[in-house]
């Protein structure tokens, strides 16, 4: 890291989060419960490693150097965020372009973290991206001098699931080691069980690419008698589309998102993230579960009043996973000495109001 960190004149635009064992949450687990703190990333979610991840790759590509590169993002959401954040960490500049529904809130967030612009054009995201690429990526780079343009999609690229996958040597390096036995004398992964949440699948994909990595770096040939790392990619109803793809065995896109997770709200995943659920690599696992919003919701609050750790909905899926019940459904071998990783992926779509109207009607039988 400190190579490409003295290349660019810049800071890295992710940083080594902290792990931390819940006593609470393990408890209404019934197993030991850690969290991967990635609301404390650069931009407040995990996507700061993955997007970050990308920049570099364009900063340290020889084809670029003596070039002033100008990143553009389509997502006025943690992307965009990310984008913005890391982008000006590394001494770019970049430009979001998002829909008109683009909360004036959200705007404001882009325009104080460092956006040289943000403009709004289209009815959706689908028509501020083509409004995008249209305007500033698909044009001649002999007009453009020295400076060139480059897109930074939200979650489809693979330098931004190696990004992502940097969490898993941090975990292995975090967790407490796992002792040696004569059944399985090369330790395992020293985490059991893994919980994400999935929205276009950049963070799920990063998990299973960083495991693979991990696995066949660590592991002999031979996984007889080896331990599987259980993946549990989660999702709200209305924002499943991987759970959709799976029940139909091939890529489809949802009609449309009806959760009010919308950071999870990704039509279709990346054609990559259904290969990954479908036929992972060897020594993983994975499982699809989808909860309620109301769910989700009970999640952050967990969080907020347990961890005094503000998250939003797309995150508080993955802690609910683990603390309601529905990770003994999914994990049929799970003890207590059993050790589950939640995700924090974090997500700046969340204030202490809307924490205190999710209370109010999970109070009022939301479910």
């Amino acid at each position: 890291m400190g190579h490409i960190d003295s290349q660019v004149g810049g800071k890295m635009p992710w940083v080594e989060t902290p792990l931390v064992e819940s006593a609470v949450l393990s408890k209404e687990a019934g197993c030991r419960v850690f969290l991967k703190l990635e609301l404390l990333q650069p931009s407040g979610s995990f996507k700061s490693r993955g997007i970050g991840n990308l920049m570099l790759s364009y900063i340290s590509d020889p084809s670029n150097h003596g070039k002033e590169l100008h990143f553009f993002s389509s997502s006025g959401g943690n992307a965009g965020l990310a984008a913005v954040v890391a982008a000006r960490d590394l001494g770019c500049p970049c430009t979001v372009v998002v829909p008109l529904s683009t909360k004036p809130l959200m705007i404001q967030k882009l325009r104080t973290a460092g956006a040289t612009d943000v403009i709004q054009h289209g009815a959706s995201w689908f028509e501020a991206d083509s409004y995008l690429r249209k305007t500033f990526i698909d044009v001649d780079e002999s007009s453009q001098g020295s400076v060139k343009n480059v897109y930074i999609p939200p979650f489809d690229h693979p330098e931004i699931w190696k990004g992502a996958g940097t969490m898993i040597p941090e975990l292995a390096a975090q967790l407490p080691p796992r002792p040696s036995s004569e059944s399985e004398p090369v330790p395992s992964f020293p985490a059991d069980v893994i919980i994400c949440s999935v929205g276009g699948g950049g963070l799920f994909n990063g998990v299973i690419d960083g495991l693979d990595k991990y696995l066949m770096s660590s592991l002999s040939k031979s996984d007889k008698g080896q331990r599987r790392v259980q993946v549990i990619a989660a999702e709200t109803r209305g924002a499943d589309s991987l759970a959709h793809s799976l029940r139909n065995g091939s890529l489809q896109s949802l009609p449309a998102i009806t959760s009010l997770a919308t950071s999870l709200g990704a039509l279709t995943v990346a054609p990559q993230t259904l290969k990954n659920a479908m036929t992972p690599p060897r020594g993983v696992e994975v499982k699809s579960v989808v909860t309620s919003d109301a769910e989700a919701a009970r999640g952050v609050i967990r969080l907020a009043d347990e961890m005094r750790l503000l998250v939003e909905l797309a995150c508080g899926v993955s802690v609910e996973v683990a603390a309601g019940g529905r990770l003994k459904q999914a994990v049929e071998d799970l003890s207590p000495e059993s050790r589950v990783v939640i995700v924090v992926c974090g997500g700046s779509n969340i204030t202490a109001e809307m924490v205190a109207e999710y209370r109010q009607n999970l109070a009022n039988g939301w479910d």
